[in-house]
C-alpha cells in the first residue's frame, strides 16, 4: 500500500496564549465580553454555544453553575462553569426572559448565528492587535491547551470538551520550547 504526504498537524498553531485570550477579553464588551468568556471556560463547540437556552444553566450555591450542553452526535453533556462564567451568563439575563430563550440572542429573541459570532470575533482580534485569523474554535483549543498546563487532569479536560477519545484530548498536550521532559530525570554522580 502507497500513503501519501500526511497533512502537518497545525493545531499547535490555532492555540492562543493566555496573554492573547486577556487581551481579547479586555477589548470585548457586554454580549461579546460574556460571550468569549462563556466559549473559554466551557470549552464549548460554537453550535453548543449558541443553541444554549436558559433551562440548560443550573446556577450552585457556591457561585458556579451546571451547564447542559447538546453536542455532536446528540451527546449530552454537563460542564461544570467557574463563578466568573456564571457571573459573565448572568450579565446577559433579564428578569422577565423565559426559560426557552437563548442565552446569546439578537435584539429580536433568536440565538446568534455563527458568521455573527465570527465577524464578531475578527473585529475584537484587530481590536487587540493581534495579528491572527481567530475563529471562535480557537477558544476551545485555548481552553483545552490552558487547562492542562495548569494541571488539570486529562480525563476532566477530556470530559468537558466532550472527547469520546482520550487520545483526541491529548493532542492538546504539547512541549513548550525550551522544555524538556530530560530536565525530571536525575543521574546520581
Amino acid at each position: 500500500m502507497v500513503s501519501g504526504p500526511t497533512a502537518p498537524n497545525e493545531l499547535a498553531e490555532r492555540i492562543l496564549t493566555e496573554v492573547e485570550v486577556h487581551q481579547l477579553l479586555k477589548v470585548a464588551k457586554g454580549r461579546d465580553r460574556a460571550l468569549l468568556v462563556f466559549l473559554y471556560l466551557s470549552g464549548a463547540r460554537i453550535s453548543e454555544v449558541l443553541a444554549l437556552q436558559w433551562r440548560q444553566v443550573h446556577p450552585a450555591p457556591d457561585g458556579t453553575a451546571s451547564i447542559t450542553l447538546h453536542g455532536k452526535g446528540d451527546k449530552t453533556r454537563h460542564v461544570r462553569l467557574p463563578p466568573a462564567g456564571l457571573v459573565a451568563l448572568e450579565s446577559l439575563r433579564t428578569a422577565d426572559q423565559a426559560l426557552d430563550s437563548y442565552v446569546f440572542a439578537t435584539g429580536s429573541g433568536r440565538p446568534l448565528d455563527d458568521a455573527n459570532v465570527r465577524r464578531t470575533l475578527r473585529s475584537l482580534t484587530r481590536k487587540a492587535g493581534l495579528a491572527l485569523s481567530v475563529s471562535p474554535h480557537w477558544m476551545r483549543h485555548a481552553h483545552a491547551s490552558h487547562a492542562l498546563d495548569r494541571g488539570a487532569p486529562i480525563h476532566l479536560v477530556q470530559a468537558t470538551l466532550g472527547h469520546g477519545n482520550v487520545a483526541t484530548t491529548g493532542r492538546y498536550l504539547h512541549a513548550k520550547p525550551g522544555e524538556s521532559s530530560g530536565g525530571y530525570l536525575v543521574i546520581s554522580e
